[in-house]
């Protein structure tokens, strides 16, 4: 008779598992601190790359990155890199330009890590519960300024940390997905928490109501309920929901001075700007597109080249100081523009390529596909108005979002399938 000696455990270093956990909790910390701080984002994506690669199979992984949904943010990637070839910017202008698809590249290694762990509602879980923190901090600073990280003179109402735009990014992203959980959770007659939920819901849509709301979200929030609402709601759902938001819009609009404001100032910046070329927000964009467009006009193919921006919108720059058509800047604030005139037509098609494919990725019903799909609507809708692939924080945002819920998507299809669970490293 034979006995088999157990193999021996594996010291914690060299275990896979050990390092699939560490992944799982890096992606918590980076969400955590996606609404805080900048510098932390960096430091845990860098970690994060650190902690997946140990359990990588190098076979599987290369099988991942030839997947279209993974070909298209490389591409733009690469295609930035090559583009500082063709640029006539400085080349510390072109690296430095380079910078902001650097992020693109994480997205693969979410897909992959995501497939075969459990965890990545954790990841979504952490964001809401940052950004509920947040939005309390808001509101405290509201009351005390005092409380405010910035300067004085820098300071912005109900701002704790980064600026208002980014800070109603979050916020809505958090309080149109959680229409989903809302209403699934009803439907289980789970009362305490969807209330919980809806009190989130309705705090975060307060906050942008009653303290302060970038009109990119007045815009796009619309655009988000109605595009995410046909993919993943019946007629009777959508009806219901458009009753919920037309009343709340009523109520906030006749109870919140800052809300009208800032509808107000739509308006009252165009007429500013066509009477006097004075740099007003919406005036600024509208100068900066009709400017991109003749870039791009010059160099319809590949462009201008990498970091080539700010230097086109010095030349043509008018002498006059304080008026809208002597502001010099290196992002054109939309997206398909940025791109287009830095690497043309080509840039174009690989940046709509990924929107799309990533699109497609979140088809069908579930809590997962109505995250992915929302983000990435978001995402295309807001990029309209700035170029939030290349922004530091919006861009993150999608990274995160689509890397984690895509990966729990391939992972579900996987199961669907049959195909069998991958170890976790060769």
């Amino acid at each position: 008779m034979t006995t088999s000696a157990a193999a021996p455990a594996l010291p914690a270093w060299r275990d896979p598992e050990c390092w699939q956990t560490s992944a799982d909790v890096v992606a918590v910390l980076l969400a955590l601190s996606l609404p805080w701080s900048t510098s932390l984002v960096g430091i845990f994506g860098v970690v994060l790359l650190i902690a997946v690669a140990p359990t990588l199979d190098l076979k599987a992984y290369w099988a991942l990155l030839k997947q279209p949904i993974c070909v298209a943010p490389i591409a733009l990637f690469m295609l930035a890199l090559a583009g500082t070839l063709w640029s006539d910017a400085a080349w510390g202008a072109r690296l430095y330009a380079v910078g902001p698809t650097a992020k693109l590249l994480v997205l693969p290694v979410l897909f992959y890590h995501f497939q075969r762990s459990t965890r990545g509602m954790w990841v979504f879980a952490a964001f809401l519960v940052s950004c509920t923190l947040l939005m309390l901090m808001s509101w405290l600073v509201l009351l005390h300024p005092e409380f405010v990280l910035k300067h004085p003179e820098a300071a912005e109402r109900g701002i704790f940390v980064k600026n208002y735009i980014d800070q109603s990014q979050e916020f809505a992203l958090c309080a149109v997905a959680l229409a989903y959980p809302i209403g699934t959770l009803l439907r289980e007659k789970r009362i305490a928490l969807a209330a919980l939920l809806i009190a989130i819901a309705l705090g975060l849509f307060a906050n942008m109501a009653f303290v302060v709301v970038s009109r990119t979200v007045l815009v796009t929030v619309p655009i988000m309920f109605a595009a995410v609402a046909l993919f993943h709601l019946r007629w009777r759902s959508i009806v219901l929901i458009l009753c919920a938001a037309a009343a709340l819009v009523v109520v906030a609009w006749y109870s919140s001075p800052q809300l009208r404001w800032t509808v107000e100032t739509f308006s009252r910046d165009y007429e500013i700007y066509k009477e006097r070329n004075a740099p007003t927000s919406i005036g600024l964009r509208l100068e900066f597109w009709r400017k991109s467009l003749g870039f791009f006009a010059e160099a319809p193919v590949v462009g201008h080249g990498t970091g080539a921006t700010r230097g086109l919108f010095e030349r043509v720059a008018t002498p006059v100081k304080n008026l809208a058509s002597s502001e010099v800047i290196g992002n054109p604030h939309n997206q398909t523009l940025n791109v287009a005139v830095q690497w043309g037509i080509v840039g174009v098609v690989v940046l709509y390529a990924m929107w799309i494919l990533h699109l497609l990725l979140f088809r069908g019903d579930g809590l997962v596909n109505w995250i992915g799909l929302l983000v990435v609507v978001q995402n295309i809708f807001t990029s309209l108005f700035n170029s939030h692939i290349f922004d530091f924080h919006e861009g993150w945002m999608y990274v995160l979002g689509v890397g984690v819920a895509g990966g729990m998507m391939l992972r579900a299809r996987s199961a669907e399938v049959g195909e069998p669970e991958r170890p976790i490293c060769p």
